[in-house]
């Protein structure tokens, strides 16, 4: 069986998700990550609002990254299928074996 076109919109949906999902996983990280660290800083943090930035960009990280991530490789899902479909017509295509 050989490969020789895929749907970039096709590509692209799951792509996209598969990114979101990962986005989701590093802004919870990042999160957790900036939780913790506020926590350590809070008692030695003399300055106002310093703590609260951390809580914030923590926060933000959970909603924002799956969304950047989620667009991002959507776009660049959707380049590489337009990209596969080019050079498969000049090589043939990815051969595969279904067994």
């Amino acid at each position: 069986m050989v490969i020789k076109r895929v749907s970039p919109f096709s590509a692209a949906k799951v792509g996209g998700v598969l990114y979101a999902l990962l986005g989701l996983v590093i802004g919870a990280f990042v999160t957790l990550v900036s939780l913790v660290l506020r926590g350590a800083m809070t008692p030695a943090s003399d300055q106002l609002g310093g703590s609260a930035f951390g809580m914030v960009f923590g926060a933000a990280a959970i909603v924002l990254m799956p969304i950047c991530y989620g667009v991002l490789g959507f776009i660049m899902t959707l380049i590489s299928a337009a990209l596969y479909n080019f050079a498969a017509g000049f090589t043939g295509g990815v051969e595969i074996d279904v067994s």
